[in-house]
């Protein structure tokens, strides 16, 4: 055989090696994959929830990007998919992710196992004070629950539960650990936000946001919901010049001049407010229904939670 005979077969003896480990590395790492349990949930407030509690037993894919609007975004096709392929899907449920429900509801038709964590956590009705009249959806169920602490130490104690029943392969000490660690802080922030709240004269535990999403801590912590700029528990719904005139003469009635508008929305309606007012009303960014990017003043639900606290405390015993 000649050298360059030689020469040619080494390589291709070289080459069918190198072939052979890159599909063999491509194979294995596809079954890991495959094989590695998967957690799906909706919303990013709820996503970091779940990430603390399933820790590294499972992988947690959450559809929701950062500063998104929960009532509004939707999904891709991949992401579709991804709900379909889970062991678990979690989401808030009690018409919250209104583009995203019905591939919800695809995936528990497949056989998917899903949980509601809104449904679970002792639901409120949209309900404001007699100075705002009612809301447009009174005596339906009120989503925003994470607005409530406690209500979020319960609905992760279901997650766990859920987690331990569905996944498959997951340690569940350790997930009763991660649950365990995580209820204590939660306890935690109540109790810092019950001594923060404390400052706030009776008198000035009023709110006025952007639309209805604080029922569950005025409930909890004890403030009166004058009313919102969108009278609805959805960003989607527009105010109308009658609304707007309701809310000024209710705000003026309960001397209110803060007004608390998500960050993650413009606050152009609640700037028409300021006008419809006469300039003499503030307004204050809140964190309200998704977190930020990790540094960005709530990149997880705790650092949420405690930016708003701060923020109205701020707000409403400023002079």
């Amino acid at each position: 055989m000649s050298v360059r005979a030689r020469t040619a077969r080494i390589r291709a003896l070289l080459l069918t090696l190198v072939a052979f480990f890159v599909l063999a590395g491509t194979v294995t790492g596809c079954a890991s994959g495959h094989d590695r349990p998967r957690v799906v949930v909706t919303t990013n407030i709820l996503g970091d929830i779940t990430r603390e509690i399933v820790g590294k037993e499972a992988d947690v894919s959450v559809l929701m990007q950062p500063n998104a609007d929960p009532h509004s975004f939707g999904l891709s096709a991949v992401q579709a998919a991804e709900l379909e392929n889970a062991d678990l899907v979690v989401y808030n449920g009690l018409g919250l992710e209104e583009n995203v429900l019905r591939h919800v509801e695809a995936a528990r038709e497949s056989g998917v196992a899903t949980f509601a964590a809104g449904e679970a956590a002792d639901p409120l009705t949209f309900h404001i004070g007699d100075e705002g009249g009612p809301a447009e959806e009174a005596g339906e169920p009120d989503p925003h629950f994470w607005t409530d602490p406690d209500r979020v130490r319960k609905a992760a104690g279901l997650i766990a539960d859920q987690v331990v029943e569905h996944v498959e392969g997951v340690s569940e000490k350790a997930v009763r650990d991660n649950a365990d660690r995580y209820d204590g802080q939660l306890t935690e922030l109540t109790a810092w936000m019950e001594k923060s709240f404390a400052a706030i004269p009776e008198d000035r535990r009023a709110l006025v946001t952007n639309h209805h999403v604080f029922g569950y801590l005025a409930d909890r912590f004890g403030f009166r919901v004058i009313g919102a700029v969108i009278p609805s528990g959805t960003t989607l719904a527009s105010p109308s010049s009658s609304d707007l005139r309701s809310l000024t003469q209710a705000m003026e009635k309960a001397k209110v001049r803060t007004v608390f508008a998500d960050s993650s929305q413009p606050t152009r309606l609640a700037e028409v407010l300021r006008q419809e007012m006469g300039g003499d009303v503030d307004v204050v960014a809140l964190y309200s229904e998704s977190l930020t990017e990790k540094g960005k003043g709530a990149g997880t639900y705790l650092e949420m939670m405690r930016a708003n606290t701060s923020a109205m405390a701020e707000g409403l015993t400023g002079d």
